[in-house]
């Protein structure tokens, strides 16, 4: 809990300070959809669609540019800070629904989390081996390291640190040099000849896939680099002129960061020659890496640049991992996961069993997916966290068109300015994420992420059921939200 709200709290005025203005607010937008993804999944994109890489860059751009409009009418429509879940739960009214909803969220926290931390070892090792050398860098060396960096992580969250927005200005401007180094390295290549521009509009694909099928499968890989923007609308109560602010800097940083995207993924393209995209030197730390070192080899970047890495895809990691813990102790303080996942530290006051409990799925997570040899490991983590989030994106798009619908009925039109996205724009925004969510738009190898998926939300489900059973037999209650306004809170 933020200072602002105990503040709040202690005073009773029952609202947070709106301190967070336009700027601040952009940078956040920012800083949370640029982390682990671009350093995690481009080469991977490059390797289902070759020189076009940047395409499913932009056609994620717009599919998430289309949830996002919905997302904007309904935090202008309900500005409160639980996010989805307070959008499904206006809608349907199903505590149930909103559960798996909530969850499905805390999931793709988890999952995130644990793509940053593989991505964290192998940087981390690669650049320690780099400086003194002899430093281990197989699979049972990055596992270990992945492993305590998410029980540091833990650490970091039972001490209580925040998501201070002034800070993530400071961790994104270091991620924007970092990709800066890459877009430059690029254009050099470029222009200098020791690139090859024309790859960039060079179709390749392994095996007989269609062109079709390939850039849809390769537009699922690079949704997990567009997720994050949907974390800001946890923000509006603490944004200044929110119904003017949210639209505009939302939007703005969307365009930024697609733009980004295209200039990293046409770097990749240029500099990297073909056959080696589908092979990169260590997989786990990105193919990123392999443009520095091939693009700057007379360079002393090649020492820093993992390090740059470290600091971008930490970050991604922390929020991720501090918005899964709040967000199961929020449920659990409503009595709707069991209520010992509420407690929390007497001196930090910091939700210490939600913590250990996202933590233990993390653990549990990193260690089955990296010990499964026939796996990619980016991969199979990265599209678990798309394809939850796209489940996520297809329910809100729907919540959008029931709540616009309700406001039509005479007395149920919102009393404060709402942002009105275009009539078509819920109706498409639905229909691309749910098809992104299906089997089609994944290769056959990938569709280990459902089963991913499906463990996570049933380890939920289990959970649910046994609170349920647990008010009923017990306390004699309904098991139902009480204040999904403030859910992560």
């Amino acid at each position: 809990m933020s200072s602002d709200t105990a503040t709040s709290s202690e005073t009773g005025s029952g609202e947070l300070r709106r301190v967070i203005s336009p700027r601040l607010l952009l940078f956040f937008v920012i800083g949370d959809i640029i982390g682990a993804g671009v350093f995690a999944i481009t080469g991977d994109v490059a390797a289902e669609v070759g020189g076009v890489a940047w395409l499913p860059f932009l056609i994620a751009f717009a599919v998430a540019g289309l949830t996002a409009l919905s997302y904007l009418e309904l935090v202008t429509r309900h500005p409160q800070a639980a996010g989805a879940a307070l959008f499904v739960h206006k809608a349907f009214g199903l505590h149930f629904v909103t559960f798996i909803v909530a969850f499905a969220v805390v999931c793709s926290g988890i999952t995130s989390a644990s793509t940053s931390s593989g991505l964290v070892a192998s940087n981390l090792l690669l650049g320690l081996d780099n400086l003194v050398g002899g430093v281990p860098t197989g699979t049972g060396a990055t596992l270990a390291v992945a492993l305590v960096f998410m029980l540091v992580l833990a650490a970091v969250n039972l001490r209580g640190v925040g998501e201070s927005v002034k800070l993530n200005v400071v961790l994104t401007s270091v991620v924007m040099v970092a990709l800066a180094i890459i877009i430059l390295i690029g254009a050099w290549a470029a222009v200098s000849g020791d690139g090859d521009p024309g790859r960039i509009v060079v179709f390749e694909t392994p095996g007989e896939k269609s062109a079709f099928i390939a850039v849809t499968i390769a537009t699922t890989v690079a949704f997990f680099a567009m997720v994050g923007f949907e974390d800001s609308v946890n923000m509006v109560e603490e944004v200044q002129e929110p119904s003017r602010t949210f639209p505009r800097m939302l939007l703005t940083g969307l365009g930024i960061c697609a733009g980004i995207y295209v200039l990293v993924a046409l770097a990749v393209v240029v500099v990297i020659p073909p056959g080696d995209i589908l092979d990169p030197v260590n997989p786990d730390a990105g193919i990123l890496l392999d443009v520095v070192r091939v693009g700057a080899p007379g360079l002393p970047i090649d020492d820093v640049f993992p390090f740059l890495t470290i600091c971008a895809v930490g970050n991604t990691a922390l929020i991720n991992m501090l918005m899964a813990s709040r967000l199961v102790y929020g449920m659990a303080k409503q009595d709707v996961l069991p209520r010992s996942l509420s407690a929390v530290l007497p001196g930090r006051r910091t939700p210490w069993a939600a913590i250990a409990f996202t933590t233990a799925m993390a653990l549990g997570l990193i260690t089955f997916v990296r010990l499964r040899s026939e796996s990619d490991v980016v991969t199979a983590l990265a599209g678990t966290t798309g394809l939850l989030l796209l489940a996520v994106f297809t329910v809100v798009n729907v919540a959008c068109l029931v709540l616009r619908h309700r406001d039509r009925r005479p007395g149920e039109a919102p009393e404060r300015e709402v942002f009105r996205a275009p009539s078509w724009t819920p109706w498409l925004g639905a229909v691309t994420a749910a098809f992104l969510v299906g089997p089609w738009a994944r290769a056959a190898e990938d569709h280990i992420q459902y089963r991913i998926a499906g463990v996570l939300l049933a380890i939920g489900v289990v959970l649910w059921l046994l609170t349920w059973l647990t008010n009923r037999g017990v306390r004699a209650k309904r098991t139902g939200f009480r204040d999904i306004d403030h859910l992560e809170q």
